[in-house]
């Protein structure tokens, strides 16, 4: 009898712990939209649609972009594009997300960079339109640049 006491009291003192740890845990922070698309123009190296997708832990954020229509030229292999996208702050100012993610792409395949790390603060509006992505790729740079806003519009960072 004395067993089941003791482990019925530790049973109540772990979900208990597991309570106040859910009651004191911190919020999640969310940036909505999560994903917008967009136009870009990469000049002789094509262009056409992407998806960008935001997340946010705090004031550190990712970004990742994603297209269909803008290929990879040649083979290329994991984490091999330098990646800096530049969104411009609603407020004034831009904000640069940077990395060297990326899967491994054959010759045709659709571009994926990232994710790329940047540093929000709350309440940051963020918008394609005005700034650039430049990739470099085997030293050559490839800068693309959005032909109108994104839809459904900026992001905003809680």
């Amino acid at each position: 009898m004395r067993g089941k006491r003791i482990a019925s009291g530790a049973a109540l003192t772990i979900g208990a712990f597991a309570v106040t740890g859910v009651l004191l845990a911190p919020t999640a922070l969310a940036v909505t939209p999560e994903s917008a698309t967009l136009t870009a123009d990469c000049g002789s190296f094509g262009g056409g649609e992407g998806t960008l997708t935001a997340t946010q832990d705090g004031t550190a954020a990712t970004m990742t972009l994603t297209s269909t229509a803008i290929t990879a030229p040649i083979g290329l292999g994991a984490d091999s594009i330098a990646s800096t996208l530049t969104l411009v702050k609603g407020a004034g100012g831009t904000t640069a997300f940077t990395g060297t993610k990326n899967p491994a792409m054959a010759a045709g395949d659709p571009v994926t960079v990232g994710p790329l790390s940047g540093t929000v603060a709350s309440g940051d509006s963020l918008e394609a339109f005005g700034g650039s992505l430049k990739m470099t790729v085997f030293g050559i740079t490839i800068t693309c640049t959005a032909t109108g806003p994104q839809s459904p519009g900026p992001f905003v960072f809680d």
